[in-house]
């Protein structure tokens, strides 16, 4: 099995203006997500604000510099991640489908393969 990071991405003002059903729904959604992944979950999280964020960035020094906010300024934040066993990137790619996030005007899913030193 191959591990892979599905990252979740949307508008942060589209998802501050969800009403409680909405989220409820959306809440259920990722239920069905981690139970179709079933042994391969390993680990998942909502991510807070991008306003909550801090940059370290390279200066050329010993020193980076350290800055509020995200490291870019985007449309789209990244609100969440899974971290998936599966065993190829066609099976992490059919359980990302089911993330409520995709039936969002604003939502976009990514698909990473985790590299394995070992």
């Amino acid at each position: 099995m191959a591990k892979y990071l599905i990252l979740i991405y949307g508008s942060e003002q589209e998802w501050d203006a969800q009403t409680p059903a909405e989220l409820d729904v959306k809440g259920a959604g990722h239920a069905a997500f981690r139970a179709a992944v079933g042994d391969g979950y390993r680990l998942g999280a909502e991510l807070e604000s991008v306003t909550t964020a801090t940059t370290l960035r390279a200066t050329g020094s010993d020193a980076p510099a350290v800055t509020d906010g995200p490291f870019m300024e985007t449309k789209e934040a990244l609100g969440g991640f899974y971290l998936v066993d599966a065993p190829d990137l066609d099976a992490a790619v059919a359980a990302a489908r089911l993330l409520p996030e995709l039936r969002e005007q604003h939502g976009a899913i990514e698909v990473r393969p985790i590299v394995d030193h070992g």
